[in-house]
């Protein structure tokens, strides 16, 4: 419970002082923990501080260089210099999961208490590898409504906002369906764009007032990359300028995509006066 948990943080446990950690399983495990939280939608600076409090707790020192494809450290024993590793680590692709980013987090204090084995932490961890991702059609649903309240917001129509809804939510499917595919994630964002465009235009050709219009602009918000904005920033705001720049491009490219399946929609139904 929380309450159990708060209590072995303000009650910590000293860790056992005959056991012995190899440099280079420490390594793995802070660049399993690493790699996770980055593709889960952590910026830089809440990895480096989980990082930072499980190596600190054994006894070593953390050197963390991160970027938005991989994460390179090194960790070295301060009791013993020769106990050292230098390790890099590929990132999973990105899909953000903030009950993972929370579990991890938890875990970390955890460990900082003394509550946890090395090993006990990696079993820990498996665990929290394995959670499921959000389901998929709840999260349809979620994005339909929000795209349709946002449509009303903005403006727009009931009659807006029920195009929206579909729009939305087919739209969500499309991308679902081609990332589960391999497709490449930006052709998901320009297919996604296309159809929802297409559908929420529907009412604009049928003329039903200018706030039709409206529906086609709102429609296709549950595409901005928002956690890849937000997570460039606060990088650039805490010095990681590698990381933020890649967030920047990675985010741009993707509003890139979304305004290229747009046009194409808008061509495709044939409205000059978008």
């Amino acid at each position: 419970t929380r309450i159990q948990f708060m209590a072995s943080i303000t009650n910590p446990k000293t860790p056992c002082k005959g056991q012995a950690i190899e440099a280079q399983d420490l390594a793995n495990f802070i660049l399993d923990v690493g790699v996770t939280l980055m593709s889960s939608g952590a910026h830089c600076g809440r990895v480096w501080r989980n990082c930072k409090r499980i190596a600190e707790h054994w006894g070593f020192d953390l050197q963390f260089n991160p970027n938005f494809t991989g994460l390179l450290v090194n960790v070295q024993d301060l009791q013993n210099k020769a106990n050292m590793a230098t390790c890099y680590r590929t990132s999973p692709p990105h899909n953000v999961h903030f009950e993972k980013i929370t579990l991890i987090s938890h875990l970390s204090w955890q460990i900082s208490s003394g509550a946890l084995s090395l090993e006990q932490a990696q079993k820990k961890f498996a665990d929290i590898q394995s959670v499921k991702p959000y389901n998929h059609h709840l999260v349809t649903l979620a994005i339909g409504v929000a795209c349709a309240c946002l449509c009303l917001i903005a403006g727009g129509g009931w009659m807006d906002a029920a195009f929206v809804f579909v729009a939305s939510s087919l739209g969500a499917i499309v991308r679902y369906f081609m990332l589960r595919k391999k497709f490449n994630s930006f052709l998901s964002f320009i297919f996604a764009s296309i159809v929802t465009t297409l559908i929420s235009g529907i009412n604009t050709l049928l003329g039903n007032g200018e706030t039709s219009q409206i529906a086609m602009a709102t429609a296709v918000l549950y595409l901005v990359p928002g956690v890849p904005l937000i997570n460039s920033v606060i990088d650039l705001l805490e010095g990681y300028l590698q990381s933020s720049l890649a967030r920047s491009l990675f985010a741009a490219s993707i509003l890139c995509s979304i305004a290229t399946g747009m046009t194409i929609g808008i061509l495709l139904l044939g409205i000059k006066n978008f």
